[in-house]
């Protein structure tokens, strides 16, 4: 019995709402037009491990300014 009412009300509801606008993502399947050179990806690589790494070496570079109590 409730699966029969839960599927009148979902109906309802959807019936209730309207049309609805679906949105697509915009993710391309074709290759790049213009590839990318081993320069430029191993500065992206570079930044990228920069931008994970860094934040955690500055907290290991100084943790014993950390560690003390003012």
């Amino acid at each position: 019995m409730s699966g029969l009412l839960r599927t009148i009300s979902t109906r309802t509801a959807l019936a209730l709402r309207g049309p609805t606008i679906t949105q697509r993502a915009s993710v391309f399947t074709r290759p790049a037009k213009d590839p990318l050179g081993p320069s430029e990806s191993i500065i992206g690589l570079g930044l990228f491990a920069l931008a994970i790494l860094g934040p955690s070496g500055w907290i290991l570079a100084n943790i014993e300014d950390y560690k003390k109590k003012d």
